[in-house]
């Protein structure tokens, strides 16, 4: 994973900037949302399995055709974003609300294939584990590797008022996407209902 060595020290400035609070109006660099891009690219799979069954098939020497436009890619990774202070924030609704609200709209844009829309959901998705602390970026042989640490969260709290802006903002934020079919806590069945991969 060379090119994701090379945002390394990106990504420490990635985590102080996204940390920094969920009201922050200041934009990723082109340089930031390319790092964030390549760890989510370097993660994911070759292969997934939609909930009806359907697998998609994506060819990991042909990343060109797979990844989003720099100004797509900023949207997600901001959904990621509050994503993961209502991760934090234990807002387990609203996290499940921003991802369904984010998939629609893509999905909704008749613009991605297949593979595209896995990759959106993995960037969204490394975004969230990024944030979290589920994922740690370590040196092995001279490079830095993506690695996926299972059960470890970084240390992380929220007060009432950090939790009450980030309902704010994801209810603002669903609002103004397309309708959501379902209001069910944990509920992933909006993006099982468009095709798109579940992330819990």
């Amino acid at each position: 994973m060379r090119r994701a060595g090379r945002g390394w020290a990106c990504a420490a400035l990635l985590v102080a900037f996204f940390v920094g609070g969920p009201a922050s109006a200041q934009e990723l660099s082109e340089k930031a949302t390319r790092a964030f891009m390549e760890y989510a690219w370097s993660l994911t799979p070759e292969a997934f399995t939609k909930p009806n069954g359907e697998t998609i098939l994506i060819d990991k020497a042909k990343k060109n055709e797979v990844l989003i436009p720099l100004d797509v890619a900023r949207e997600v990774i901001r959904a990621g974003r509050l994503s993961a202070h209502a991760q934090v924030c234990e807002l387990a609704q609203e996290q499940a609300d921003n991802h369904n609200s984010l998939m629609r709209r893509e999905i909704k844009k008749n613009r991605w294939t297949p593979q595209q829309i896995v990759y959106i959901n993995q960037l969204h998705l490394t975004v969230v584990m990024l944030l979290t602390g589920r994922i740690k970026l370590v040196e092995k042989g001279g490079d830095k590797e993506v690695v996926i640490e299972e059960g470890q969260k970084q240390g992380q709290s929220c007060t009432a008022e950090q939790k009450q802006k980030v309902k704010e903002l994801i209810t603002a934020y669903v609002k103004s996407g397309p309708a959501l079919a379902s209001t069910t806590p944990g509920t992933a069945a909006e993006a099982e209902t468009a095709g798109a991969p579940v992330q819990k």
